[in-house]
């Protein structure tokens, strides 16, 4: 099937674009920071539709394990929420599996932007075909690729350099990779990395599996859970310069009670049923994890403030609300 990225939607696909729309994720509730003046119309108007971000989501060039994880990860509004637009410089943070690829790639291919995979190995040929096809098992084609669109590639990891030129990128993505920082010991050099990345008055957009409220209070199993609180971020970000813009739960999911023998992997798309020293998930127990969906997450947007011109900065001492 011909992707319709290259064509303007038709009366048909503008009824199934608005259907996938709604199956997609609409905007959810949004809260300013308390501190900030109100959005920018380019925010507030989430209500006009993207036809080029939508033709990228019913594209062929995803899919079908990416089409199945939509409910749960709520594409359109979360990039919408994220400052997406036509035109921009984007970097996506630690790509991995190609989700957010297969949607930015051809997108920003459309509409004149750029798109930068941040990745621990550009020279990965590996785990570059992972982002074309979304299986780590099969080899990217010559044509896979064309489809695709241009992928520029930035190294990003513990102990990389520069994102690229400084103040080049309008928006970049860190799309649930905040709690790895975290854990390895990186954060702050994530956070900073990005802002210098960003021009000023540019995006940084973060999905984070979010450790509050927290139903259970007995973890069991893995002692890094994934889960992260969300005063950490903002504080991590804060620190660093960035601005809390707004905050939405678009990716909210009540479902998940936070409490699972493998931590966050327990649920999908991870599944993870087995672990050394960790009895295996009966039957049972996998269907009840299944059915929960994957992790609720804070989805939160910061901005780099125009006056900015560098990366380390006081962190404000404002309250979290």
């Amino acid at each position: 099937m011909k992707s319709i990225l290259g064509r303007s939607l038709t009366r048909s696909s503008t009824w199934s674009a608005l259907a996938c729309i709604t199956l997609l994720g609409t905007p959810a509730a949004i809260s300013a920071a308390p501190t900030q003046r109100a959005e920018a119309p380019a925010h507030r108007t989430q209500e006009v539709m993207d036809r080029q971000l939508v033709a990228a989501l019913v594209s062929s060039v995803r899919t079908s394990a990416d089409r199945a994880r939509d409910r749960d990860r709520h594409p359109y509004a979360t990039l919408r929420f994220g400052g997406l637009r036509p035109g921009l410089i984007v970097i996506d943070l630690q790509p991995e599996g190609g989700y957010w690829t297969r949607i930015l790639a051809p997108y920003l291919a459309q509409t004149h932007g750029i798109y930068i995979a941040g990745v621990p190995n550009p020279g990965n040929l590996d785990a570059r075909d992972l982002l074309v096809t979304g299986d780590g098992e099969v080899s990217a084609t010559k044509a896979g690729r064309a489809r695709l669109g241009p992928i520029q590639y930035t190294a990003f990891g513990p102990a990389s350099p520069a994102l690229g030129a400084p103040g080049r990128a309008d928006l970049i993505i860190a799309s649930r990779e905040v709690h790895n920082w975290i854990n390895v010991g990186y954060a702050d050099k994530g956070f900073g990395d990005a802002f210098r990345a960003l021009k000023p008055g540019g995006i940084l957009a973060i999905e984070e599996h979010r450790a509050e409220p927290q139903i259970d209070p007995v973890l069991t199993g893995y002692p890094f859970t994934g889960y992260v609180p969300t005063p950490t971020v903002i504080a991590l970000a804060r620190k660093v310069g960035f601005v809390l813009e707004a905050t939405s739960e678009i990716n909210a999911n009540p479902r998940d009670v936070k409490s699972y023998p493998f931590g966050v992997w327990t649920l999908p798309p991870s599944q993870l049923s087995s672990g050394p020293g960790f009895p295996s998930l009966t039957d049972a127990q996998r269907a009840r994890f299944n059915a929960i969906g994957e992790s609720d997450r804070m989805t939160l947007r910061f901005r780099k403030p125009f006056h900015s011109t560098s990366g380390a900065r006081r962190a404000p001492t404002n309250a979290i609300r």
